[in-house]
């Protein structure tokens, strides 16, 4: 019997895989602040924190619809039917992940709290393999060659 899904588990969306070190950066900050110093710097990253979190919300919303758009789940455990190369997933396997990181550097800004990029690299491992090593192995076993010509086609982030 074949794998019907890449993940069955509630938790494993890429929302809780970068959201929970959020909450575990503003505690940190309460306990042990560390931000950006008042002044000039601070105030030129407004517009980079801005155009983070619109950047990456636009690659989340995008990814979203090119597989609503071809009838693809993006719930856990819920069997994936075909591969979807178009939009943009013609230049990037992981999007919707590369969005959440993007997002995650806008919030690491508009909150002035460093803390959020040391735990950023933490997200990014478990996203590696809580979420995408799954996909591919799933995705590789279903879908077989046709996966393999699509990797070869496209970057990893």
């Amino acid at each position: 019997m074949g794998i019907d899904s890449a993940h069955r588990s509630r938790w494993k969306i890429a929302e809780v895989v970068f959201g929970l070190p959020l909450p575990v950066s503003i505690g940190l900050q309460l306990v042990a602040p560390f931000s950006l110093p008042q002044g000039i710097l601070r105030q030129a990253l407004l517009i980079l924190r801005i155009a983070l979190i619109i950047v990456g919300i636009g690659l989340i919303v995008s990814a979203r619809r090119e597989f609503a758009r071809y009838g693809q789940p993006t719930d856990p455990g819920q069997p994936t039917s075909q591969v979807i190369k178009t939009g943009l997933f013609a230049i990037s396997r992981n999007p919707l992940h590369l969005g959440s990181v993007i997002v995650f550097l806008g919030i690491t800004f508009t909150l002035n709290n460093l803390w959020v990029l040391v735990t950023l690299p933490l997200s990014i491992i478990l996203c590696h393999y809580i979420l995408i090593i799954p996909e591919e192995q799933y995705l590789a076993t279903k879908f077989g060659k046709e996966y393999e010509e699509y990797v070869a086609s496209v970057v990893d982030g």
